[in-house]
């Protein structure tokens, strides 16, 4: 790419054969008393070229419909990539109003970060991201064979109470085993929590080991786990001792946050 924008023989209105040398990438301010010939440089000259140029790389189709741009009076012009121009002046009433929103860049920004780039939690930093429940089989299947997995479905996450209401759903739903802050509990256990302290409560919906023809099965587990945890699970790996989470939505499953777009965030219910 050309580190400079070279303007030869510019002779637009009253500009008289100007040659200028405007480096690339910088923010550059053309100063001078009224009649200098600044707007003449930056609009009737560059930004004229621009989109002449853009609009003759369009096919002929399009061309026809946005009409011929005629060539500004300059002998050269070289490095000058496509052009967006806001005049100074009140296009919108909105004091928030950018560059961006004016031109409608930001939207396709927008679009470019939310399907291009790699979303993060703004309050914990982890890296977030959603999975089909496919996906998230097809993983468990590529583990190595022999694997030890437990499959979580996570009800609680750091909140406090004694949550009697959990146990008695958890127990309801013919579940027998659940797991209250790290520890594998039955669930006929007289399960009894400080109310003031954060707990974290997940159901045992199965345990397997990784193996050809459990793919049913872990589906049929892994679909009711989604389902009681409101489209997050929880992979417990015993031997390892190390758990992993997975997200239909574009969540933090951590911090129950879904983002919606890049730079906001909604409360997951």
């Amino acid at each position: 790419m050309k580190k400079n924008i070279i303007i030869k023989g510019a002779c637009e209105h009253n500009l008289k054969n100007i040659d200028v040398t405007l480096p690339r990438n910088k923010f550059i301010v053309f100063t001078g008393v009224s009649g200098s010939g600044k707007s003449s440089l930056a609009f009737d000259t560059l930004y004229a070229e621009g989109q002449r140029r853009y609009i003759e790389s369009l096919s002929s189709y399009a061309r026809q419909f946005l009409g011929q741009m005629e060539k500004p009076k300059v002998d050269y012009i070289e490095g000058l990539s496509p052009a967006v121009s806001i005049e100074q002046k009140a296009a919108s009433h909105n004091p928030r109003s950018t560059v961006g929103t004016i031109t409608e860049i930001y939207d396709y920004l927008r679009v470019l970060y939310a399907r291009v780039g790699t979303q993060y939690c703004y309050k914990c930093g982890a890296q977030v991201s959603s999975q089909s429940a496919d996906q998230m089989i097809n993983y468990l299947l590529g583990l190595p064979e022999g694997t030890r997995i437990q499959i979580l479905a996570p009800l609680v996450r750091e909140r406090k109470g004694e949550h009697k209401d959990v146990f008695e759903r958890i127990k309801r739903d013919g579940f027998v085993r659940v797991r209250v802050n790290g520890i594998i509990r039955d669930i006929n256990e007289n399960i009894v929590l400080d109310k003031k302290s954060k707990h974290n409560i997940e159901v045992v919906v199965d345990r397997l080991i990784i193996k050809k023809g459990i793919q049913s099965r872990l589906a049929d587990s892994m679909e009711i786990a989604l389902e009681l945890a409101n489209g997050i699970v929880m992979i417990d790996y015993p031997k390892e001792k190390k758990t992993q989470l997975f997200s239909k939505t574009n969540a933090c499953a951590k911090c129950k946050m879904r983002l919606i777009c890049p730079g906001s965030a909604i409360k997951s219910s």
